[in-house]
């Protein structure tokens, strides 16, 4: 079953033109510089973060409705406050903890409901340092439909495997904006490869993936996203999110690769 899940190395590729900050005492909070769309149901990312990581000592990193004040989620004292988090939230809202070292403290927020709509509030504190960003979601009653596996995906080390991906057929190529690959699982969010403004990037990838995957070119036309990953690794291992923004919506879906083993004798 699809686990839900974005995003993102940071600053990623698409992050590039993000001009929502704020700067206070010495660092800048950078968060989107336009609403987030996404449909009923759907997750999105939140992004919020500096441009050099900060010490983790005493710092303290707090989501919040810009409306009312409540608090969506904390990280405080090292680790994830989940248990403060306003009920609604609870098992929701999360942060990419193995990111925060880096300076990421955007927020995932799954399974939106019309009550998600809003303003919310990222504000940092470091020490005697302190800045804050504004992302506002909009939750939209179109769809975009994205589609993975319902299977897991398997390889042997050394083999190529493939992870599908494929857009509804009434969203044409050129109504996508950007298609995305990440490694989503435990706490990490890694891009694997990029496709934005009609062009693969391959550039983009993380270098554990670099020169190891590609799209099939021939088949984008056709709203196919599926991913080549060649030569898997054992590190490979884990939960896959391939995620498409067209227009206003963005959805996404997962596909886990499992069950790796060495590769077989010939």
């Amino acid at each position: 079953m699809a686990q839900p899940g974005p995003e993102p190395i940071f600053p990623p590729p698409f992050f590039d033109a993000l001009i929502n900050y704020c700067v206070v005492s010495g660092f800048t909070v950078r968060g989107p510089s336009a609403p987030l769309s996404a449909p009923l149901g759907s997750s999105v990312v939140l992004p919020c973060y500096v441009d050099e990581a900060l010490p983790v000592e005493d710092l303290e990193v707090e989501w919040r409705r810009a409306d009312s004040e409540t608090l969506v989620h904390l990280y405080q004292d090292g680790e994830s406050q989940a248990e403060v988090q306003q009920q609604d939230y609870h098992d929701r809202a999360h942060f990419f903890t193995e990111e925060i070292q880096h300076g990421n403290f955007s927020l995932r927020l799954d399974n939106l409901t019309a009550q998600d709509e809003g303003e919310y509030r990222c504000t940092v504190h470091s020490q005697q340092d302190s800045g804050e960003a504004v992302a506002q979601i909009k939750v939209s009653n179109e769809r975009l439909l994205v589609s993975g596996s319902n299977h897991p995906a398997s390889a042997y080390v050394g083999e190529d495997v493939t992870l599908n991906c494929s857009v509804d057929s009434h969203i044409t190529p050129k109504h996508i904006i950007e298609a995305s690959w990440r490694k989503t699982d435990k706490d990490v969010n890694i891009l694997v490869l990029l496709y934005q403004n009609n062009k693969t990037l391959p550039e983009s990838s993380n270098e554990q993936f670099r020169g190891r995957v590609e799209f099939f070119t021939a088949e984008i036309s056709k709203g196919n996203f599926s991913l080549r990953l060649k030569s898997v690794r054992t590190e490979d291992k884990g939960v896959y999110m391939c995620q498409v923004f067209a227009g206003d919506l963005s959805a996404n879906a997962t596909v886990e690769l499992e069950r790796l083993g060495k590769e077989q004798k010939q």
